[in-house]
């Protein structure tokens, strides 16, 4: 079981977006790359590989590149979308496994969680996102989510347009909205190649918790 569409922002990833694409490619989606202004060759190896590529004149970002892509499929129908990363560390196997999920459970959306990765910084960061907005999902920032029809519905919206980042805005503003929100464990590998945007250095890291926990606590005083 697999869905149509499959929606994936890349931005400098020519290491891994043409294995990543292909992959996906053999489970029967259609695949959309939103080309986030990269400077190397990831839009022409991701249409090699067999992608749709949008590319975007001015980098938005993972979350405005990934509704981009969102508001796409919308646009051609799509009913159930699953969001990947590019750079290789989502399983390509565990697509089946969300999408599974979400027929299963009814929920909005689905996040393929393994909190277990990533940097002690990382952890950190959701600790203490998950204090001050008062959630219980364990892994906030992970890009691989199973999108149904009332999600999409909702994503595509100018509502939550101009964030960021792909995390907290985006999933407070599903709660907000009366959405159910499930994890299931997915196992994550490294990085193909090159560093997180949120969590290479302590300067990006510390911009990312100033915004985040400004956005958190304007939107829980909003609700």
């Amino acid at each position: 079981m697999s869905p149509d569409w499959v929606v994936i922002p890349a931005q400098n990833e020519a290491a891994t977006i043409a294995d990543v694409v292909a992959a996906v490619v053999q489970t029967g989606a259609k695949v959309v790359v939103v080309d986030d202004f990269s400077s190397d060759d990831t839009a022409t190896l991701a249409t090699a590989a067999g992608a749709i590529v949008l590319s975007l004149c001015s980098p938005l970002g993972a979350w405005g590149a990934t509704q981009t892509g969102l508001r796409y499929v919308h646009a051609k129908g799509a009913q159930k979308v699953i969001c990947m990363d590019a750079d290789g560390q989502h399983p390509v196997s565990a697509i089946s496994t969300l999408f599974l999920a979400q027929v299963q459970t009814g929920s909005d959306l689905v996040i393929g969680s393994d909190p277990s990765r990533g940097s002690w910084q990382r952890k950190l960061a959701w600790a203490w996102l998950r204090m001050l907005s008062g959630e219980s999902l364990r892994d906030l920032t992970s890009g691989f989510r199973c999108c149904g029809p009332k999600a999409l519905e909702h994503l595509v919206s100018a509502d939550i347009s101009l964030l960021n980042y792909q995390d907290m805005g985006v999933l407070l503003s599903l709660k907000r909205a009366g959405l159910t929100i499930t994890e299931v464990p997915v196992e994550m590998g490294p990085r193909g190649e090159g560093a997180s945007r949120i969590f290479a250095s302590w300067w990006r890291v510390g911009l990312y918790l100033m915004e985040t926990t400004a956005l958190t606590l304007a939107m829980r005083r909003m609700r």
